[in-house]
């Protein structure tokens, strides 16, 4: 009977630690993907913003040897991440594929204009800077046009800083939801045992001896959960890493060591505090309200 009892009482321990662990696990894992998404925000914004297209088309008196040696200075300019050279015929071609006829052939003569695509640093594009920009090179005398799309420009820039003010935010809420919700995990596990705790106190257990295996038991739940939660978090970035190289997720470092790092911190200081708080809770209470 007493082995029935044991083999109960173990599998409800068991329990009460899995449900504990995957709490502390997967909210661990929600942090780590709001920090994930706040620090790589930026470069996000940047990919967007770097590939916005400006298009600089030349007039038909244009020399060869001109265009060549606007598109050199072109690709030195401070405000340039890359610059290539588009004739007419690869535009012609281009527009071909894409309308699925031959509009050459169609109109006797190629009505397109020799171009360069160019695209700016993301500090660059503003409506602003993009107008100062287009001035400068329209300065160019075989210049005939510089073409961008101006009202994209201007929703892109709303877009960042509505979408950083919310982020905040929901930075807030979620933090706040976590911390809830990891203390409500922990208590409800340290209830469990208010009469183990109220038994140990009443035969003379110190109150900072009774705490001390339920903090570094519920520590030691928190630092498995944060490793359960880096672990998830790395096999997302690493999918997202594969399905976009471009915006090179995993190159920095420092910042992947400071977002995991502090995801085993916040681990074991969250389930420190919560545990501390309920033990003493339930230390101070009387005996008669263990039952309520």
């Amino acid at each position: 009977m007493s082995t029935s009892f044991d083999k109960f009482q173990k599998r409800k321990l068991i329990s009460s630690y899995f449900s504990v662990t995957l709490s502390i696990a997967l909210i661990l894992f929600l942090l780590g993907t709001l920090a994930f998404v706040i620090v790589n925000s930026q470069k996000l914004v940047n990919h967007f913003k770097e590939s916005l297209q400006v298009n600089i088309y030349f007039s038909a008196t244009a020399k060869e040897a001109e265009i060549n040696q606007f598109q050199k200075s072109l690709a030195m300019a401070e405000y340039t991440k890359s610059a290539t050279y588009v004739s007419k015929e690869e535009a012609a071609e281009k527009h071909m594929k894409e309308l699925g006829e031959n509009f050459v052939q169609y109109l006797g003569d190629n009505p397109l204009q020799n171009s360069i695509d160019l695209y700016l640093k993301a500090d660059y594009v503003t409506e602003e800077q993009l107008a100062d920009i287009a001035i400068e090179l329209k300065g160019a005398t075989f210049v005939d046009e510089v073409a961008y799309n101006i009202p994209l420009v201007s929703m892109l820039n709303d877009n960042v800083k509505t979408i950083t003010y919310y982020m905040l935010i929901a930075s807030g809420v979620i933090l706040l939801i976590a911390i809830l919700l990891i203390n409500s995990s922990i208590r409800l596990s340290i209830y469990a045992k208010r009469f183990i705790i109220k038994t140990m106190q009443m035969v003379g257990a110190t109150k900072r001896f009774i705490r001390r295996p339920f903090i570094l038991n519920n520590i030691k739940l928190g630092m498995i959960g944060a490793i359960i939660a880096i672990a998830g978090l790395t096999a997302c970035m690493s999918f997202l890493d594969k399905k976009y190289p471009n915006l090179e997720l995993l190159n920095n470092i420092p910042v992947l060591a400071g977002i995991f790092g502090g995801i085993f911190i916040f681990g074991i200081i969250i389930s420190w505090l919560s545990t501390f708080f309920a033990t003493q809770r339930y230390l101070n209470l009387r005996t008669d309200d263990l039952y309520y």
